[in-house]
C-alpha cells in the first residue's frame, strides 16, 4: 500500500512537472540532473545606460559651454580613431604570427612526409605534427588557465555586455593578452577554430580599456583623465571596438557596424552609428595598409582588406555562357538554406550537450583536467587529419583544364597551396590539400577551384570537420567559430555543385554554390541575418550576391529557429546570463508592473545616520536604494482607506516579516562592529522584541508588538521610539535613487555632518571625485568602521538620481520591457499616482523564465 501511494505521488509529481516552468521545478527540486535547465543567475550585475542626474553632474553641465562641449566631442572622436587603429594593429599581430607558425609547421612536416613516403617512416612525420600541434595547444590552454574568461570566441560574453550585463573580467587587460596570444597558438596548433571571433572580443576589450587610461593590472600607472567614467560611455566604446574587430577580421566595416547593432547594443542613436562606422573604417584601413605593405611591399596599395577575404568571383575570360548565378539557382539556394538550417541546428544541439557535460564533469574538477581535454582534442584532430590525408585522399590531375580558373586573392599561388602527398609528380592529394593548409587557403580552394575535389573527399571532409569543430568549440582555448563554419559549409556547397554538374548536367558556377553553402551553414549555426549578409557581401566584393545570400540566411535562420537557438544564445543561456531579447511575447501583456516588481524594498531617508547606512550596506546585496520620506500629509486619508494610498497595504504587509528577519540579521552584523555605540543600539532593539511562540501568526505578532524596521534611519527619531501600525504602513514618497557605490564612496570620504550642525556643513564631492574609482568602486567590507562616528548623519540628496525613469503599477509588461531594454536601465522604480514607491523592477524581473513563472501564477490566480 505504501509502495502504491509512493508511486501514485511520483506519477502526480511527474504529471504536474510536465506543465511547470523550469524555474518552478528548480525551486521545488523536481528536476533530474540530466534534464536540468540552467536558469538566469541573480548574481550578474547590470550596467546602467541611464545618466545619474544629481548635483555634481548638473554642476559639470553648467560649467560646460559650447567650446568645452566641442573639445569633449573631439576627444571622443580621437578615442574612437585610436581604438580602430589599435584593433587593426592587434589583427596584424595575430595574423603575422599565425602565418609564421603555420608556415614553419607545414614546411617541416611536409618535407618529412615527402621523405618518409618512400622510406616508410610516416610515424616520425606524425610525431612531428603531433609535437607542433600539442605544444601550441598546450600554450593556449595555459593562457586560458591564467584568465578563464579568455576561452572560447568571446562573442557570447560581448553580446551579453552590450545587452547590459556585466560579466566579471570580460574586458580586462589580462583577458586581452591571454586572448590575443592564445588564439594565435590555438589556430597554429591545428585545431578547427578561427581567429575572427576572438578578434571581436579583443576589439571590445580595447574599446573598453583604452579610453579609461587606467588598468587594474598596472595600478601604479595612472593618468589624470576624468572623461568617460560611466557605463554609458564605456558601452559605446565597447560597441565601437567590437565593430572594429569584425571589420578587421573580414574587411567589412559596414558589416561590423551592423553586427554591433544587431547582436548587442540595447541603446542606439545616430551619433553612435557614425562613431562606430568611423572606428570600423579605421581598423580596416590600418590592417589593410600594413598587410599590403608587408606581403606585397606596396605600401598604400590596400589590396588585403581583412584577415579573411574570399577573393574575386568571376567567370573565365572569353566564356560568354558562364554566369555566377541565375534566377533558377535561387530554388537550389532555398533548399540549401533549409539543409544548412538543419545542419546548424544539429551542430548546436550536439555542442550544447557537450557543453553541459563539461559544466557537470570537467569544470568542477582540477584546472589541469581542462588542459588535458584540450590536448586530447588536439591529438585526435591531428591523427584524424593525418590518417584521412593518407588513406582517403585521391590523386587528381594537377594540370587539368578544369583548374585553370583559379583566383586566389592572397600572396600564395595555386602551386604553393596544393599538396602532392603520396601522389605522382603530375597529380596531387585533394584531401591533404584541404587539411594541410591554413583554413583561409582551404576556403579559397573550395571557392575558386573548379572540379578539383571528388564527392567522396568533400563528403568525408565535411563529416570530419563537422564533428571535430563541434567537439572543439568549448574547450579551454581561445577559439572562433566563423571560419570552421564557413569551411564546413563551403565543402557542403561544393558537394551540391558537383552533384548538380555531374549527375544533372547543369551549367552552374561551383564557387557560387560553395559560397551559398558556407552562408547556409554559418547562418544555421549563429542565426545572424542583417550583419552576416553584409559581412559576406563585403568579403566577396560582389554586390550581385546580395539577394541569394540574404535569402539563404533567412531560410537557414527560420529553419534552425524551429529546433533551437543560435550557438551564441545557447552558450549565453548555459552561463545563466539574464539576457533580454528585443521584445516580449504578446501573451505577457496580461501582466502588469505590479505583478513582476519586487515589493520588499530596502530604502533610505534623505538624511540617514552612518550606523544605518553601514548596517544596510553590510546586510543587503542591492545595488540601488530608493530615497523616501514618510507621507505624513496623507496619513489621515490613508487611515480612512483612500484607494490611491491604501493600495500600498498589500505590498507592505508582505514585507513586514521580511523586514523583521532583515532587522535581526543587521543586529548580528552590528555586534561585530568595532564601535561600542553600534553594539549598544543593537542591544536596545533586541530588548524591545518579545519572544515568539510557535504556531502563532507571525504577521499578527509584528502588527501588535513594537518594532523598529531599521535602526535610526531618520535623525529626529531614536531607536527606542515606538512605531505604531499606522507608522509602519505609512506611505513612502519617492524622491530618487542612490547607488550602493555612491553610498560607499560617501562613507569612505567622510561626507557627513553631526547632529548639532546643519546639512550645509557637510563636505561636497565633485563629479570627478564621485567617479574617480570607476569601474571598480570600493566595497563596504573594506571600510574601516573604527574611523566612523555612527551618530553622524549623511545627506544623500545631492548625490541621488532625482529623475530616474519610473512606471505606474498598472503599466503593461511590453511597455515596461521596451523602456527597460531600449534605455539600457538597471533599476526601474514602480511609483503610484500619489508619488509613492511600491516596488522596483530589475533585469531579473524581465527575463523570459521569470515572466513565464509570473504568467502561470496569474493564470492560477484567475
Amino acid at each position: 500500500m505504501a509502495c502504491y501511494r509512493n508511486c501514485f505521488c511520483c506519477r502526480c509529481c511527474c504529471r504536474e512537472g510536465e506543465t511547470r516552468t523550469p524555474e518552478e521545478l528548480a525551486v521545488l527540486g523536481e528536476i533530474p540532473d540530466e534534464e536540468e535547465e540552467i536558469l538566469p543567475r541573480k548574481d550578474y550585475e547590470s550596467l546602467d545606460y541611464d545618466r545619474c542626474i544629481n548635483e555634481p553632474y548638473v554642476e559639470v553641465l553648467e560649467g560646460m559651454d559650447n567650446k568645452k562641449s566641442r573639445q569633449y566631442e573631439v576627444v571622443r572622436w580621437m578615442m574612437v580613431f585610436v581604438i580602430g587603429v589599435t584593433v587593426g594593429l592587434v589583427g596584424l599581430f595575430v595574423d603575422f604570427f599565425v602565418h609564421l607558425f603555420t608556415k614553419i609547421k607545414f614546411t617541416v612536416v611536409g618535407s618529412s612526409i615527402e621523405k618518409c613516403a618512400d622510406k616508410g617512416c610516416l610515424s616520425l612525420s606524425l610525431l612531428e605534427l603531433l609535437s607542433f600541434n600539442m605544444i601550441f595547444v598546450f600554450i593556449a590552454s595555459l593562457l586560458v588557465l591564467i584568465e578563464p574568461v579568455a576561452a572560447g570566441s568571446g562573442i557570447p560574453e560581448i553580446k551579453s555586455y552590450l545587452n547590459g550585463v556585466k560579466i566579471p573580467g570580460i574586458v580586462r587587460l589580462r583577458t586581452f593578452i591571454c586572448k590575443a596570444a592564445g588564439v594565435l597558438f590555438s589556430v597554429s596548433g591545428g585545431l578547427f577554430v578561427g581567429k575572427e571571433g576572438p578578434m571581436i572580443h579583443s576589439g571590445a576589450i580595447v574599446g573598453a580599456g583604452l579610453p579609461q587610461f587606467q588598468s587594474i593590472s598596472f595600478k601604479r600607472i595612472t593618468f589624470d583623465f576624468p572623461y568617460f567614467r560611466s557605463d554609458r560611455d564605456k558601452r559605446d566604446f565597447v560597441s565601437a571596438g567590437a565593430a572594429a574587430g569584425v571589420a578587421a577580421a573580414f574587411g567589412a566595416p559596414i558589416g561590423g557596424t551592423l553586427f554591433s547593432l544587431e547582436e548587442g547594443s540595447s541603446f542606439w542613436n545616430q551619433a553612435l552609428t557614425w562613431k562606430v562606422l568611423f572606428c570600423s573604417m579605421s581598423a580596416t584601413f590600418t590592417l589593410n595598409f600594413f598587410r599590403s605593405g608587408i606581403n606585397y611591399n606596396k605600401w598604400g596599395s590596400f589590396q588585403l582588406p581583412g584577415l579573411l577575404n574570399f577573393g574575386e568571383f568571376k567567370c573565365p575570360d572569353g566564356d560568354k555562357n558562364c554566369h555566377l548565378w541565375t534566377a533558377v539557382d535561387l530554388a537550389f539556394f532555398v533548399l540549401m538554406g533549409v539543409v544548412g538550417g538543419l545542419l546548424g541546428a544539429l551542430f548546436n544541439c550536439i555542442n550544447k550537450c557537450l557543453a553541459k557535460y563539461r559544466i557537470r564533469h570537467v569544470h568542477p574538477k582540477a584546472k589541469f583536467v581542462r588542459v588535458l581535454e584540450s590536448l586530447l582534442v588536439s591529438m585526435v584532430t591531428t591523427v584524424v587529419i593525418f590518417a584521412a590525408s593518407i588513406l582517403l585522399g585521391e590523386c587528381r590531375d594537377l594540370y587539368s583544364p578544369a583548374t585553370l580558373n583559379s583566383s586566389l586573392a592572397s600572396s600564395e599561388d595555386i602551386n604553393s597551396t596544393i599538396r602532392q602527398f603520396f601522389c605522382s609528380n603530375k597529380t596531387y592529394n585533394d584531401m591533404a590539400t584541404l587539411f594541410f593548409n591554413p583554413q583561409e587557403a582551404a576556403i579559397h580552394q573550395l571557392f575558386h577551384q573548379d572540379s578539383t575535389f571528388s564527392p567522396v573527399t568533400l563528403s568525408v571532409f565535411f563529416l570530419l570537420y563537422f564533428l571535430l569543430a563541434c567537439w572543439t568549440y568549448g574547450v579551454s582555448v581561445p577559439s572562433g567559430l566563423f571560419v570552421p563554419s564557413l569551411l564546413c559549409g563551403a565543402a557542403f556547397g561544393r558537394l551540391v555543385a558537383n552533384i548538380l554538374k555531374v549527375n544533372m548536367g547543369l551549367d552552374i558556377y561551383s564557387g557560387t554554390f560553395a559560397l551559398i553553402g558556407a552562408a547556409a551553414f554559418l547562418g544555421g549555426v549563429v542565426r545572424m541575418t542583417i550583419s552576416l549578409t553584409v559581412i559576406l557581401i563585403e568579403s566577396t566584393n560582389e554586390i550581385t550576391y546580395g539577394l541569394p545570400i540574404m535569402i539563404t540566411l533567412m531560410v537557414a535562420k527560420w529553419t534552425g529557429d524551429f529546433f533551437n537557438k543560435g550557438i551564441y544564445d545557447i552558450h549565453i543561456q548555459l552561463k545563466g546570463v539574464p539576457l533580454l531579447e528585443w521584445e516580449t511575447e504578446v501573451e505577457m501583456d496580461k501582466l502588469t508592473a505590479s505583478d513582476i516588481m519586487e515589493p520588499n524594498l530596502t530604502y533610505v531617508y534623505p538624511h540617514t545616520r552612518v550606523q544605518s547606512l553601514v548596517s544596510i550596506l553590510r546586510t543587503t546585496v542591492y545595488h540601488a536604494f530608493p530615497v523616501v520620506t514618510e507621507n505624513r500629509q496623507n496619513e489621515r486619508d490613508f487611515m480612512k482607506g483612500n484607494i490611491l494610498i491604501s493600495n500600498n497595504i498589500r505590498f507592505k504587509k508582505s514585507s513586514v516579516v521580511t523586514r523583521a528577519g532583515e532587522q535581526r540579521r543587521r543586529c548580528q552584523s552590528m555586534k561585530s562592529y568595532p564601535s561600542s555605540e553600534l553594539r549598544n543600539v543593537c542591544d536596545e532593539q533586541s530588548a524591545v522584541e518579545e519572544p515568539t511562540e510557535e504556531g502563532e501568526d507571525m504577521l499578527q505578532q509584528m502588527l501588535e508588538r513594537r518594532h523598529v524596521p531599521y535602526p535610526n534611519l531618520y535623525p529626529d527619531q531614536s531607536p527606542s521610539d515606538e512605531w505604531t501600525m499606522e507608522e509602519r504602513f505609512r506611505p513612502l514618497t519617492f524622491h530618487g535613487l542612490i547607488l550602493r557605490s555612491q553610498l560607499v564612496n560617501l562613507l569612505i570620504r567622510g561626507v557627513c555632518y553631526s547632529e548639532n550642525q546643519s546639512s550645509a556643513s557637510q563636505p561636497r564631492l565633485s563629479y570627478a571625485e564621485m567617479t574617480e574609482d570607476y569601474p571598480r568602486y570600493p566595497d563596504i567590507h573594506d571600510l574601516d568602521l573604527s574611523l566612523l562616528n555612527p551618530r553622524m548623519i549623511v545627506d544623500v540628496t545631492p548625490y541621488m538620481n532625482t529623475s530616474p525613469y519610473t512606471v505606474s503599477p498598472n503599466t503593461r509588461i511590453s511597455q515596461v520591457f521596451n523602456l527597460f531594454r531600449t534605455m539600457g536601465l538597471r533599476h526601474l522604480p514602480v511609483v503610484n499616482a500619489a508619488g509613492e514607491i511600491v516596488g522596483i523592477i530589475t533585469r531579473h524581473n524581465l527575463t523570459h523564465e521569470f515572466l513565464v513563472t509570473k504568467l502561470r501564477q496569474h493564470y492560477i490566480t484567475i
